[in-house]
């Protein structure tokens, strides 16, 4: 996906739930702040977000323009509509975000560290390459990552997220 495609998906769904205001997770927030990222970090062809005053129009997102639908066919990308509850980030992750302006749409995105830990905490095959790569090209650091995972919630396994960080940066740094 490409930046002009995510601000793309942004405007259809503003223009779908009749709302000026986004929260935007998952790997393709990588646009925002790095619109030439690395290839290997633009790989998804969907943008997970949620709206933000009102998260139950997720639903709208992901039928208009989700998985499979007539626009995902046309462009080639998609959104998939989310909740607020979908990525596990530090509690005071907003303090950290940065806002994206596109016309009368506001785009919030994480801090990509906290938007790493999210991805720690998903432990996924796929966000292992991803969070790699961030560490290989320094778009994030380990040490302001690891920290960011030990302000969760302490009902997260904590040392065990840490631990598959560790081999993350272990994997970057070879």
């Amino acid at each position: 996906m490409t930046r002009e495609q995510s601000e793309h998906v942004v405007q259809a769904a503003a223009a779908i739930t009749n709302e000026r205001s986004f929260v935007v997770i998952g790997s393709q927030a990588v646009l925002l702040p790095f619109p030439d990222a690395h290839p290997n970090l633009l790989a998804s062809r969907k943008l997970d977000l949620c709206p933000a005053m009102a998260p139950e129009k997720s639903d709208l997102i992901e039928g208009a323009i989700g998985a499979l639908s007539q626009s995902d066919e046309t462009f080639g990308y998609y959104a998939d509509g989310v909740s607020p509850d979908t990525a596990v980030m530090p509690a005071d992750w907003m303090l950290r975000s940065t806002l994206h302006y596109l016309g009368d749409t506001t785009v919030v995105y994480p801090d990509m560290h906290d938007l790493v830990v999210s991805k720690c905490v998903a432990g996924r095959e796929k966000d292992a390459r991803f969070i790699a790569v961030l560490l290989k090209e320094k778009m994030i650091l380990f040490t302001t990552l690891e920290q960011s995972i030990r302000q969760l919630d302490p009902a997260h396994p904590i040392e065990a997220i840490v631990a598959w960080a560790c081999r993350r940066a272990e994997e970057a740094a070879s």
